[in-house]
């Protein structure tokens, strides 16, 4: 029995026989949906391109606000508990974000210093929950003169934006390594940042300003895929 092409996975399925009542028309050619492996490629080589060249366009200091929020979530990598640090300023734009095996003073130190590099600023103030990683590393990475204030309730919009990563993360199988789970968190939070519409929080953005500067966006996203 010949065999055809399947979209499910990319599987080869038998062909159906020719249908009678439709010879002498224009059939159109099956169509070849690529397979796990290949989006799975792509996704291995285009995610860090995007996520540095979105990186790259906010550039070194593109986090407008020097008050920061940090806090981390929890995500599941090959069945065990891995943490997702992440930063944003009090407008709600994204600072840094970081996959990290462990919560303990050294990530907390690696995550600190990761932000000021990515952004080349050092803040003013830096929110964070009660975790006792945070005091310590804070003092050895920020030092004394920026201020250290740990409230749970003033991190409730950081707290929200986890629901973004959670979300995608839910309707998938979850991670099987942490590479492929660290590339996928950077490049879902930078691109999240990326579109996002408001400069500033609480910001109203009118619906006939919202499409076109998506669309925008978007095509440059688009743009960036294709040059990669």
């Amino acid at each position: 029995m010949p065999l055809g092409s399947d979209c499910a996975g990319g599987a080869l399925a038998p062909a159906l026989p020719p249908d009678p009542a439709r010879s002498g028309r224009d059939v159109p050619p099956p169509r070849h949906c690529p397979s796990h492996e290949a989006v799975r490629d792509w996704e291995a080589k285009l995610a860090p391109v995007l996520s540095g060249e979105l990186r790259r366009r906010h550039g070194r200091g593109g986090a407008r606000g020097r008050r920061w929020h940090v806090d981390e979530a929890y995500l599941k990598v090959r069945g065990r508990w891995a943490y997702l640090y992440r930063a944003i300023d009090r407008d709600g734009h994204l600072v840094a974000t970081m996959l990290s095996e462990h919560r303990d003073m050294a990530a907390t130190q690696a995550f600190f210093r990761s932000a000021t590099a990515a952004t080349g600023v050092t803040p003013d103030q830096v929110t964070t929950d009660g975790h006792g990683s945070y005091p310590q590393a804070f003092r050895t990475v920020m030092g004394r003169r920026v201020v250290h204030r740990t409230s749970a309730y003033k991190n409730n919009q950081l707290e929200q934006g986890h629901r973004g990563v959670k979300g995608r993360i839910r309707c998938m199988r979850g991670f099987k390594s942490f590479g492929s789970a660290e590339r996928f968190c950077r490049s879902h939070d930078e691109l999240r940042n990326f579109l996002r519409l408001r400069i500033c929080h609480n910001q109203h953005v009118p619906a006939n300003r919202r499409r076109p500067l998506h669309l925008r966006r978007a095509t440059a996203v688009l743009a960036i895929l294709e040059a990669a």
